[in-house]
């Protein structure tokens, strides 16, 4: 099934690559760096091996949690599609103190995948310095022997947002690469067993949330605060839409004090009085998969999370006959849409490679069905049409939730100069944990957030 539906075009991310498996940290580590080669050499001849061709594409890419062995398998089939070019590849966990020394020097690599909001902000930097090659022509390559281009191969709204398109002026510099959709996970087989329906609206979610209640069954659950990013993000979005989604990212005063913003809250504080009663005890870093755990054991059915969750639960026990079920969160009113946030990460091209033009075919080769398959088996899949098709088990279940009438929404708060005593993240998402408690109003919660977003609006960048 091919992914037609549209996705929203939203603002930068601070958080994107950072809270997503595929980040990798900052352990130190001796690069890895190969050399792929097309060139078979018999070891025991002693003739001299074939000197490699009279290209090099210098690529650096994250040893994220997907590994290194994806881009050596990558790297050697492009190098085997384009003889004569020799790919020196690049690989770390801290890719950027291996690169970052050269540049300096004057010496770039032709392909970085490296996305936003790492800690040592180095794509930002080049984005600020304007440091970036502009992609619009590779949009408009052919994908190597498909007979489609790169921009009729992504999935529509990847390239329409403030990440890939960082001056406001529709021209794309950062290329999206591997996504991963989050939404709310269940077990399928609670909900079969008990004839329950999946929600499409918030008003059918509350009827469950009783029906559940009368079963001694939380409607809710999340793991920290922390994962109401992604549920808050999707969320703004059905209840005011692209445009609203965008200025409240903006600090917008007139986001903040809308009526689709009032709804946002009043939403997630209805959900509050169906959510279960250990979560917030339970909802820090030491103790939050016992909050994942509820849903295993089916004592809460929804809970907001990413693809990960099911490689992190994997050993754990579960209720007999368990069976992940996932889902956008529920439209705000009858025949709205639903909404699924997607964390993806970027590639791009320095401004002062030394190879563009190979360089750009690389990038266009990445989204090749070759290489989505490639870069699948590790795990990390391309935002492009039809990757559900690549997909089994529940990989096919979570990448197709866009095939099935689900809307995307991407990227999160706008940089700022930084602003002492101000963390908007922690205002928005942390206080809810306080609204469960009823230590704090959702008035009180509201106006912390139009306070924090007017100190914001004037640092922004």
């Amino acid at each position: 099934m091919k992914l037609k539906k549209s996705i929203l075009l939203i603002g930068m991310s601070l958080m994107m690559a950072a809270g997503v498996v595929g980040c990798g940290g900052n352990k130190e580590e001796e690069p890895t760096e190969d050399v792929v080669d097309d060139v078979d050499v018999d070891e025991d001849d002693d003739t001299e091996a074939e000197a490699p061709g009279d290209q090099v594409l210098k690529v650096a890419a994250l040893e994220s949690g997907y590994g290194a062995e994806m881009w050596k398998e990558v790297t050697a089939a492009f190098q085997e599609a384009n003889p004569g070019v020799t790919v020196e590849l690049q690989t770390d966990k801290n890719i950027e103190s291996v690169i970052s020394p050269n540049m300096k020097a004057g010496e770039y690599p032709d392909v970085v995948l490296l996305a936003v909001s790492r800690e040592d902000a180095l794509t930002e930097t080049l984005t600020k310095e304007k440091g970036l090659l502009n992609l619009m022509d590779v949009l408009e390559m052919e994908v190597p022997g498909e007979g489609v281009t790169v921009s009729q191969k992504l999935v529509p709204g990847f390239t329409d947002t403030l990440v890939t398109n960082p001056y406001a002026d529709n021209e794309t510099y950062l290329a999206p690469m591997f996504y991963s959709p989050c939404g709310l996970f269940y077990n399928e087989a609670l909900l079969e067993e008990k004839g329950w329906e999946v929600p499409t609206t918030w008003d059918e979610m509350w009827e469950l949330g009783e029906a559940a209640k009368a079963e001694g069954i939380a409607l809710f659950t999340y793991p920290t605060a922390g994962y109401l990013d992604a549920f808050m993000y999707a969320l703004l979005a059905e209840t005011g839409g692209a445009d609203f989604y965008n200025e409240a990212m903006m600090y917008s005063e007139e986001a903040w004090e809308s009526d689709a913003a009032q709804e946002a809250f009043d939403i997630v504080a209805k959900l509050a009085e169906y959510t279960h009663e250990t979560t917030v005890a339970n909802a820090n870093d030491d103790n939050f998969q016992k909050n994942q755990q509820l849903i295993l054991d089916n004592q809460a059915i929804f809970m907001p999370n990413g693809t990960w969750v099911v490689e992190e639960m994997k050993e754990a026990p579960r209720a007999e006959g368990f069976k992940w079920g996932f889902t956008a969160l529920p439209a705000a009113e009858e025949g709205g849409d639903g909404y699924s946030y997607t964390f993806f990460e970027q590639i791009w091209i320095p401004a002062a490679a030394e190879n563009q033009d190979l360089a750009k075919e690389f990038v266009a080769y990445m989204y090749s069905d070759e290489a989505a398959a490639i870069f699948a088996k590790s795990g990390a899949i391309q935002p492009i049409e039809g990757i559900s098709e690549m997909l089994e088990g529940e990989n096919e279940l979570f990448y197709s939730i866009y095939d099935t009438g689900a809307k995307a929404v991407m990227g999160g708060f706008a940089a700022t100069e930084p602003v002492e005593g101000v963390n908007i993240n922690d205002t928005l998402f942390q206080t809810v944990n306080s609204i469960i408690t009823g230590d704090k109003t959702v008035a009180e919660w509201r106006e912390a957030v139009i306070e924090d977003a007017a100190k914001l609006r004037d640092a922004l960048q």
